[in-house]
């Protein structure tokens, strides 16, 4: 089984309902610093941050407006992180010209010295389709087409033409991409134009199905031996928590945590997305830390996880 990496939607930064933790609604820009550098420091693979733009009134009661922007977010983790991968989970490339984002992205990929990977998604939110001015529907369409133009701008400044773009980025070829999305279309997307799936949520045939389909269609497309990211999820606590945890979470000893997360590799899955049930943000950090020395090398089989 080759190494399983791990990654951390960074708290705070975003604060759906959904999601957040309550601590996070009193905490800010120290508190991201905190545990994006916790895991720079323990070897995680990625930090990711989220992207709205504007959260229509009827929506806010249960996704807030606290949306950190994802490009100025991860430029500023750039500065102060030296490891550590950025991931957008996910950017809405249908609401933006493709030119912008890749400028976006291979800037960031030049500042952080290649630590860039661009996850997209299609999009959600009709309100905030219409307040920025985009059409919702075709929004599927634009996001295939967005992609292609993104890449080729990465492999190449003048690529479509007129319109030449640097800072060139480091990544050759540029920054990977990473398609989010647990509905079929996202699956098929991420076969067809992607270097990675990122699931937002179980997908509604199960992961081990999944996966499968992915692969069929990974060869398909010719593509079975091209290298690709398969993501999943895991909520986690080492340890005994002081309080009551989600359902879902695994906790407990190492060895415990270890042997779930292994079963998720075993079905096919590369990288997971930890979250951990915590009170604040310095038992984040402690969990963080914990995870990395005492979890991690179990998974691996003595191997610590981050690239």
């Amino acid at each position: 089984m080759s190494p399983v990496t791990f990654g951390l939607q960074l708290p705070v930064q975003a604060q759906s309902k959904l999601f957040a933790q309550p601590w996070e609604h009193e905490a800010g820009p120290a508190e991201i610093a905190a545990v994006a550098q916790a895991c720079d420091a323990h070897g995680f693979d990625y930090v990711a941050v989220c992207d709205h733009v504007a959260i229509p009134r009827e929506h806010a009661p249960r996704m807030t407006t606290t949306w950190y922007d994802a490009v100025a977010t991860l430029g500023w983790l750039a500065g102060i992180t030296q490891r550590v991968r950025l991931l957008s989970h996910v950017y809405v490339v249908a609401y933006r010209h493709p030119l912008l984002t890749a400028k976006a992205f291979a800037t960031l990929d030049a500042l952080s010295g290649g630590r860039v990977v661009l996850g997209v998604g299609a999009g959600h939110l009709e309100g905030e389709f219409h307040l920025l001015g985009v059409p919702f529907r075709g929004r599927g369409r634009r996001t295939d087409e967005a992609i292609r133009a993104i890449r080729g701008k990465f492999a190449d400044e003048w690529s479509g033409g007129d319109g030449g773009q640097s800072p060139r980025p480091v990544q050759p070829g540029g920054p990977p991409i990473w398609i989010g999305g647990s509905s079929a279309r996202a699956v098929d997307r991420a076969a067809r134009l992607g270097d990675g799936w990122l699931p937002q949520g179980p997908p509604p045939e199960g992961t081990a199905a999944a996966v499968t389909r992915l692969r069929v269609m990974l060869e398909a497309a010719g593509r079975a031996d091209a290298p690709f990211v398969v993501g999943g999820g895991a909520h986690v606590y080492v340890g005994v928590p002081a309080e009551a945890v989600p359902e879902r979470t695994v906790t407990g000893e190492p060895e415990k945590i270890a042997a779930a997360l292994r079963a998720e590799a075993d079905l096919g899955v590369t990288h997971l997305q930890l979250s951990f049930p915590v009170r604040g943000h310095e038992e984040l950090v402690d969990q963080i830390a914990a995870f990395a020395h005492e979890v991690m090398p179990l998974v691996n089989g003595g191997e610590g996880g981050g690239a």
